[in-house]
């Protein structure tokens, strides 16, 4: 490939190609839009190398505020209390305690 543009009379044979096969009226709109694409390729490419640092620092950010609360050891968590409620007792209406069903006892008959 490096030698068909060592001499100038091979480039001069490429532009004649070109200007017969794409004709006078049509290359400068044809370079006006390599050069506008050219353009948004390198603004594209730059929007991306700007995400990239972006996240990066949001990455770094993120891994910073973390770093304290990680340090610092986490309290054991409390066991749950249940709430005390008061049982009055009154003579009218004593409170009866049930017996816990035993395993001797067989168990009811089918229905």
């Amino acid at each position: 490939m490096g030698r068909l543009f060592e001499h100038p009379v091979t480039l001069i044979v490429l532009l004649i190609i070109v200007l017969l096969l794409f004709g006078a009226k049509r290359l400068p709109d044809l370079a006006s839009g390599i050069g506008q694409s050219l353009r948004i390729f390198k603004r594209e490419v730059n929007g991306l190398h700007d995400d990239e640092a972006a996240q990066q620092a949001a990455q770094q950010a993120a891994q910073q505020a973390q770093a304290p609360t990680a340090a610092a050891p986490a309290p054991a968590p409390a066991a749950p209390v249940a709430p005390v409620v008061p049982v009055q007792q009154t003579a009218a209406a004593p409170v009866q305690q049930t017996a816990a069903p035993s395993q001797d006892r067989p168990a009811d008959p089918p229905a």
